[in-house]
């Protein structure tokens, strides 16, 4: 199995750890111990763009993300080849969220970004997942990028059926000296 374009990132090698082949994985999963369990398989993607896949030997929490091995990565080398590798499942593979206020990253990528007054910001091009919490990365109308906090007091509406979040940005947050 390849990766197709209906595929989404459950995770992302940020380097090795250690001397025996274990690596940081970035989680970007709500159900990291189904998909890092030992013997799952995950379609994979190089930053060079090759495809592929991998199996999970082992997988443990670690300061906030996982350490995970893979079958065949053995030794430091080996695991620093695997440095970027995007970890990915197929999209048909994912449950519907029960809860009405959790989303796929996929699902909010590509959805307009207007104010509450109806003009347009941009769109989500990304879900950043950090330590305080997740990020829209918005690609701006007139170029350039913004992070807007995904937390209801800025991002009260998400209408994905609708193809819009509807964001109340605090004072300051769309000033162009915000924007990259």
């Amino acid at each position: 199995m390849t990766p197709g374009p209906d595929v989404r990132v459950v995770g992302r090698v940020v380097k090795p750890h250690g001397i025996r082949g274990e690596l940081v994985v970035d989680v970007r999963t709500d159900s990291p111990e189904e998909r890092f369990a030992p013997g799952a398989v995950l379609l994979t993607r190089s930053r060079e763009g090759v495809t592929g896949t991998v199996t999970i030997a082992a997988a443990r929490p670690h300061a906030g993300r996982l350490l995970v091995v893979f079958d065949g990565v053995v030794g430091r080398d080996a695991a620093e080849a695997q440095r970027g590798l995007l970890l990915l499942v197929d999209a048909a593979e994912l449950a519907p969220t029960e809860d009405p206020d959790e989303f796929y990253d996929h699902e909010l990528e590509g959805l307009a970004v207007l104010t509450a007054d109806g003009d347009r910001v941009g769109e989500v091009i990304e879900v950043l997942h950090g330590p305080g919490g997740e990020l829209l990365a918005v690609r701006r109308e007139g170029g350039g990028e913004l992070l807007v906090p995904f937390v209801r007091e800025i991002v009260p509406t998400v209408d994905v059926a609708g193809g819009r979040v509807v964001i109340d940005p605090p004072e300051g947050l769309l000033d162009e000296a915000h924007a990259d």
